[in-house]
């Protein structure tokens, strides 16, 4: 493999990290990690989880940044060229691109949902709704067939034109401006957060050890958390790896993108659940968190329930973009891959992308009779994206790279070709690549399909 990097990628480590932390950190650090780490021991869950998203999750970041810089390519075309002597591996790759397609479709709708929410925030329209009306008020805003098309095609112009500016002076320029933002923001809550009365409450839930309610669904949750929190599974990685500088160091780079999400995960729980029990409501996730019960404790506020309305949602639909870029970025760069120039491509993404998400959100409304089984349109996209497809892939990619790719081209990739030392490359490669990552994920696979 070349040695030198001819393509347009990532001008700093620290872009890096914050590009790729940004794919990380997505609507489920917000408003499902907190909840599920409440539900299952709260300080007990959160050592488990420690565990699997460093042992595990990172594992599977860095075997993806490895395959993407070592073929400079995405995932289509990083299998074949790393052995050519097995062309089928190509499907994984293929696989991968199609669960980017899927779950940004998936993604596009909540994050219309949180555009709006940020957008009736900010004129006070939902200040001006009854604290019982939040519930009817949301699936009213969700049924309809107008507004969340119009804001989910209004968030999907916004990712279109980061990715149209390129890598470094697009996804590197404004992920370096965002994800501080996302922090500063959320660091803004906490303290608000923290000063209610009642406020202590929530930070039990989040954080004392309850290890009756770490029960098997528990570990399995934690699990799939880390592995999904990450981004990794769909081939994202792969192309953020690609442009990767070459002498960065994957482990390091690796250890502060998952060091970034699980921070900022801990942050949004303290940012929200003191404030959700100090207020008397009652624990939840998912939209029932955001869309319902979260407008009634900024209600609760007074004068400044509007300001940190704004402010959440703010956050809320930063972090969505994030994500989305990433997603959007690899499906792109495939078909630029191919010959295509990068606007043309990202354009073509985009409106494919758009009619599964303008169909997925009608399913709430107008199209919410079309069904496959007891599914609608939206309900089988989240269940493929949200429990078969992207462990299916993470569980081939690390079988393919603990026991098809060459060891010896891991070990010239990991050691920036013998400049950086891997005194872990043992431990790494034989144990945790080869046997814990994918047993963990096997299992992962198995309890879905059961389920």
């Amino acid at each position: 493999m070349s040695t030198e990097n001819s393509k347009n990628g990532f001008s700093s480590s620290f872009g890096a990290i914050m590009a790729a932390a940004g794919s990380a950190v997505g609507l489920g650090n917000i408003w499902r990690f907190p909840y599920i780490c409440g539900k299952y021991g709260g300080g007990a869950f959160l050592l488990v989880y420690i565990c699997f998203v460093f042992f595990i999750g990172m594992v599977l970041m860095m075997s993806e940044f490895v395959i993407g810089r070592r073929t400079q390519s995405t995932p289509a075309r990083a299998y074949p060229l790393l052995r050519p002597d097995k062309p089928r591996w190509r499907m994984v790759g293929l696989l991968g691109l199609a669960t980017c397609f899927l779950i940004l479709g998936v993604y596009l709708v909540i994050s219309g949902w949180t555009l709006n929410y940020f957008w009736e925030s900010l004129t006070g329209t939902l200040g001006s709704i009854d604290n019982d009306g939040f519930g009817d008020h949301f699936k009213q805003f969700a049924s309809s067939a107008g507004r969340p098309a119009v804001s989910l095609l209004l968030f999907l112009l916004f990712t279109l034109l980061v990715i149209i500016g390129g890598v470094e002076k697009g996804i590197e320029r404004i992920s370096k401006l965002l994800m501080p933002i996302l922090v500063v923001l959320l660091i803004v809550m906490c303290v608000r957060s923290l000063t209610l009365d009642g406020a202590s409450a929530g930070v039990a839930y989040l954080f004392q050890p309850d290890f009756s309610k770490l029960t098997g669904e528990g570990v399995l949750a934690a699990l799939g958390q880390a592995l999904f929190s990450l981004s990794v599974g769909m081939g994202v990685m792969i192309v953020y790896g690609s442009y990767l500088p070459l002498n960065d160091n994957i482990l390091k780079t690796s250890m502060w993108i998952t060091v970034c999400d699980f921070f900022i995960a801990i942050l949004a729980g303290v940012a929200i659940f003191p404030a959700v029990f100090a207020t008397g409501q009652e624990p939840t996730g998912g939209p029932g968190l955001v869309y319902q019960v979260l407008p009634v404790v900024f209600n609760s506020f007074g004068s400044l329930g509007r300001l940190f309305s704004v402010v959440f949602f703010l956050l809320l639909s930063l972090a969505a973009l994030t994500s989305a870029i990433s997603l959007l970025e690899a499906l792109t760069a495939w078909l630029n891959e191919k010959g295509m120039k990068r606007a043309v491509a990202a354009v073509l993404v985009s409106l494919c992308v758009s009619v599964v998400a303008v169909a997925a959100s009608f399913s709430f409304g107008v199209w919410g009779s079309v069904k496959l089984g007891s599914l609608t349109i939206f309900d089988l996209l989240d269940k493929l994206t949200g429990t078969y497809l992207p462990p299916i892939c993470a569980f081939l990619t690390i079988v393919f790279f603990g026991w098809v790719m060459k060891k010896e081209d891991i070990m010239d990739e990991l050691s920036n070709h013998g400049t950086v030392k891997i005194g872990y490359f043992k431990v790494f490669y034989f144990f945790l690549v080869r046997f814990v990552a994918p047993l963990s994920l096997l299992v992962v696979l198995v309890t879905g399909f059961l389920n």
